[in-house]
């Protein structure tokens, strides 16, 4: 079998970086697409080519259709397309209450959010659709369904890609593709670095594990939905939080 792609939208970073180390070792060839980390996905790409996977950092802002159709085109011609499509570029937001809040403020991270997902799903699948193969996991947040302060426009956009997600899962499976959503809740990373102790210490206090979640636990989940062994499991949505978010 010729190796299959995996594209992480966001990848250099964060929980795109450990999703690209974890899915090259199963063998996959990982794109790593950015927007300005230029030198990071480049490093990222090497230190998974020195441990014996197959990496290529790939520009594009996904928030733009002409950059994100050049990145699909590019993998298309030169690897056959993409089979795996992991979405998790992080789109900025204003954190504010709602009665202080505008709606282009609000309406600024739903659009980006779902534009973003909108877009590379539908290119990807094109490619998937040929195949009879592919593997749709969306990045999400416990706070599309827990909702906490300040975090409405966050949580509201989060909220429609949960949905977005089932409707993709209905229509797309009967061409063997899967879509799932990966739901973090507080996970330790650059983004996080700063958040004060105190709050750091509450999250572990209301979680039942005890821990904050590493990027690691992120990616071990998503490698699972993208695997051979979760080929049955489609429209589902995934919490990593240690129990702190309890369905």
């Amino acid at each position: 079998m010729s190796k299959r792609n995996a594209l992480i939208t966001g990848g250099a970073r964060g929980i795109g970086a450990a999703t690209a180390k974890a899915l090259a070792a199963d063998g996959y060839r990982v794109f790593i697409n950015y927007v300005n980390s230029a030198q990071v996905a480049a490093d990222l790409a090497e230190e998974i080519k020195a441990e014996g996977g197959e990496a290529y950092p790939v520009q594009a802002d996904v928030r733009d259709d002409a950059q994100l159709e050049a990145m699909f085109e590019k993998i298309q011609k030169e690897y056959s397309g993409v089979d795996v499509l992991v979405s998790n570029a992080n789109m900025t937001f204003t954190p504010k209450p709602f009665m202080d809040q505008t709606w282009e403020e609000f309406s600024q991270k739903l659009n980006d959010e779902m534009h973003a997902a909108y877009q590379s799903a539908k290119l990807a699948a094109a490619s998937m659709k040929e195949k009879q193969f592919g593997r749709l996991v969306f990045i999400s947040s416990t706070l599309s369904e827990s909702p906490a302060p300040s975090f409405i426009a966050h949580g509201s956009a989060k909220g429609a890609l949960d949905s977005f997600n089932k409707y993709l899962a209905q229509e797309l499976g009967p061409y063997g593709i899967t879509s799932n959503i990966v739901a973090p809740g507080m996970v330790e990373t650059d983004a996080t670095r700063e958040a004060p102790e105190e709050f750091k210490d509450f999250i572990r206090s209301i979680t039942p594990t005890q821990r904050i979640a590493q990027p690691d636990d992120v990616a071990n989940t998503v490698r699972y939905l993208t695997s051979e062994a979760s080929s049955h499991i489609t429209g589902t949505y995934n919490p990593v939080c240690g129990g702190a978010y309890l369905q």
